[in-house]
Order: structure tokens, then sequence, then C-alpha cells
């Protein structure tokens, strides 16, 4: 005979992790930047980071969550720059027409 231990934990674990996928469920909130100023850019990036920490905070000790809080915050940077870099191509591109 067996017994499996620690289920009660993967429960816990699953339960916070449900709760914190439905605190971002939907619009996390408004970044607004000018893409010719860095450090515009940098503060938007900021703000992201701060509106992820402000929602799943206190997840952050949870396995499933801790490295989904990361990855959410690398995919808003990368975003970020990426529009930045879009709307100067943009308004560069309709100076030489």
């Amino acid at each position: 005979m067996f017994s499996i231990t620690g289920l009660d934990s993967l429960q816990k674990t699953l339960s916070e992790a449900q709760t914190a996928l439905e605190a971002v469920n939907g619009e996390l909130g408004t970044l607004t930047f000018n893409p010719e100023d860095p450090a515009s850019i940098e503060a938007a990036i900021v703000e992201s980071e701060r509106l992820v920490d402000e929602r799943l905070g206190t997840y952050a000790g949870n396995t499933i969550v801790g490295p989904l809080i990361q990855q959410m915050k690398d995919a808003f940077r990368t975003t970020v720059i990426e529009r930045a870099a879009e709307a100067r191509l943009k308004e560069c591109n309709a100076d030489g027409e």
C-alpha cells in the first residue's frame, strides 16, 4: 500500500493560479507614451510592470503564477518597444511621402 502526499499543496497552488488568472482577465490598464522619447517608452514599460504587480504580486510565490508574472512583464516590454518602433516608422514613411 502507498499514499500520495502533497495533494493539498497542489490543490492550493492550482486554486491560487486560477484566482490570479481571473484577476488579469480583461483589460489590465492603458499605457500612453511618446514613441520618440526613450524616457517616455521606459516609463510606459515601468507602468506596465506596476500594473502586473498590482494584480498578481500577491501570487508571486505561486509556482505557476510566479513565472507567468515575468513572462507577462517581458511580453509587455516587447510590445511597447515594438509599437514605439512601428509608430516611428509610420511617421518616417509619412514624412517621406
